[in-house]
């Protein structure tokens, strides 16, 4: 009696013990995120169910590097520099760029490929190599648009550049330290807007208007790639890090190119309408002199005599407040609206004088 007594809790013991690793090894993958019922009573006051987590969902910057990665491509150029009068030395670049039309056409910065570049070659993710030509570019926006031969390729969305705002999640994808780190995800936030960046071109100091400033880090190679939101929309152009610090990365509006491409696509080229004026927003002209500072608009700096702006009365010291009665109250907004038009076409101005008068006028956009 003894000796079934212990063959039955033996058999009781390795029923339960085999029953246990059934429920660990075999029930998650039937009854993973499913809720299990617990035969407690009701009176007991305890619990009748548990919940077994779900599976870890795929992180924002995980969905937006499988969508937008393959639309990343690597530029490389070769410039030629004179030195010692008759001289020249051939100069390696090496940057990013994004796909933003199917038939080829891709955005990248100034300082990556331009008019002087030479032996343009584009690195696509799939293995491909393809000659690039440049189609338009522009030093002081630091943009450029080339153009590959191909078709039904991938592309990143165009996003909205003018309904970002701070603390939004902002992933970068680009090339840093070259090739061999090609399509580099990185991911931070939208730290500010706005921002003005000084820096020297050709020996010549200048400033930036108008950028993103991001966390998600950017290093050399990167520039030209694009700055995604949280839905892989395109909402800037990679373009700078301020190198003496941490997390202070650069971006340019995608808004600023939009008219741009929109008219290369269709033409294939982009003539920049002329207004005849050096502008500042708010920021940058308190940055120029500490005796200038306005609530709203754009502040005229200098002005040509011969420019459309000064043939219908405009002067150095206005406040420009509206085109098309549409606010401008940045340089990159009074850009995306100039540059919809074409030479030849007239634009509605609201101004302010020095003496605080406001007036209206119509400009005829020079080239």
């Amino acid at each position: 009696m003894q000796r079934q007594l212990k063959s039955f809790f033996a058999i009781v013991i390795i029923t339960t013990l085999a029953s246990s690793l059934i429920f660990v090894y075999i029930a998650p993958k039937y009854l993973w995120g499913k809720v299990i019922p617990i035969p407690y009573p009701p009176s007991s006051g305890i619990r009748t169910e548990i919940v077994i987590p779900t599976k870890e969902s795929p992180t924002i910057a995980e969905v937006v590097a499988k969508k937008d990665t393959p639309a990343v491509v690597g530029i490389t150029t070769v410039e030629f520099q004179r030195e010692y009068y008759f001289i020249e030395k051939a100069v390696e670049g090496i940057g990013s760029g994004f796909i933003v039309n199917p038939n080829g056409y891709i955005i990248t910065n100034n300082h990556v490929a331009n008019e002087k570049s030479k032996n343009i070659k584009v690195y696509l993710s799939n293995g491909s190599i393809l000659p690039g030509k440049v189609l338009w570019t522009d030093p002081v926006l630091d943009l450029s648009i080339l153009k590959i031969d191909a078709k039904d390729l991938p592309i990143i969305p165009l996003g909205d550049s003018d309904k970002i705002s701070v603390g939004q999640t902002a992933i970068a994808i680009g090339n840093p330290l070259g090739l061999r780190f090609q399509r580099t995800v990185t991911s931070g936030i939208i730290s500010a807007l706005n921002r003005s960046l000084p820096i020297t071109e050709d020996g010549r100091p200048r400033i930036m208007e108008d950028l993103i400033q991001t966390d998600a880090s950017i290093n050399p190679g990167n520039s030209g790639g694009p700055l995604v939101d949280s839905q892989g929309y395109a909402i800037g152009i990679n373009t700078a890090k301020v190198t003496t610090a941490e997390g202070l990365g650069f971006a340019i509006p995608i808004n600023i190119v939009k008219p741009i491409l929109k008219k290369v696509v269709e033409t294939g080229t982009f003539k920049a309408p002329y207004i005849g004026i050096v502008a500042y927003d708010r920021e940058i002209a308190s940055y120029i002199s500490a005796d200038v500072y306005i609530y709203e608009g754009i502040y005229v700096a200098d002005i040509d005599p011969k420019g459309p702006a000064y043939k219908v009365g405009i002067r150095k010291g206005y406040i420009i407040l509206e085109i098309d009665e549409r606010p401008v109250n940045t340089m990159t907004s009074l850009k995306c609206i100039v540059y919809e038009k074409n030479p030849g076409d007239k634009i509605k101005v609201r101004y302010q004088t020095v003496t605080g008068k406001t007036g209206y006028t119509t400009i005829t956009l020079g080239e």
